[in-house]
């Protein structure tokens, strides 16, 4: 595996959402995740159609400090929330961002089920990350090769 680019998000405030987050082909990207300050709860869903656990996801509690890292492949969606104020985040990319290569999912869609740590009212989340798509409406660019 090669790492191309870094990424380094700082977030002052806990209770902010960045998710859920992809890059489609064919500048798909693997993301390595390290919390470096704070503490997070990181998402990876699977998005790769054909997948028996499309639409499922994994998620874990990160704090800077320890030694969990999260590594998401291509073809998963990603995404975190800032537990603790002053938290940042590493992202070591296998792929370069391309702006116009970026989707994401909503990231409270009820389909997904995923149990932020924190109440939805307690969360910031940006427009675009309002904006996103629900699974159900969603046409995957990925594809399982099981």
């Amino acid at each position: 595996m090669e790492f191309v680019q870094d990424n380094q998000s700082h977030n002052p405030k806990a209770g902010v959402v960045r998710a859920l987050h992809f890059q489609a082909p064919p500048h798909a990207q693997g993301k390595l995740i390290v919390c470096l300050s704070g503490a997070i709860y990181d998402v990876a869903v699977d998005l790769r159609a054909g997948s028996p656990t499309y639409g499922r996801h994994v998620g874990l509690t990160m704090r800077a400090g320890e030694t969990q890292q999260m590594w998401i492949p291509a073809g998963f969606a990603h995404g975190y929330c800032s537990l603790e104020d002053d938290t940042r985040v590493l992202y070591k990319l296998t792929s370069p961002f391309v702006p116009e290569a970026s989707g994401g999912i909503l990231w409270n869609d009820p389909e997904l089920a995923i149990d932020w740590p924190l109440a939805e009212h307690e969360l910031a989340v940006n427009a675009r990350d309002r904006s996103w798509p629900t699974l159900d409406r969603f046409e995957s660019p990925f594809r399982w090769n099981g």
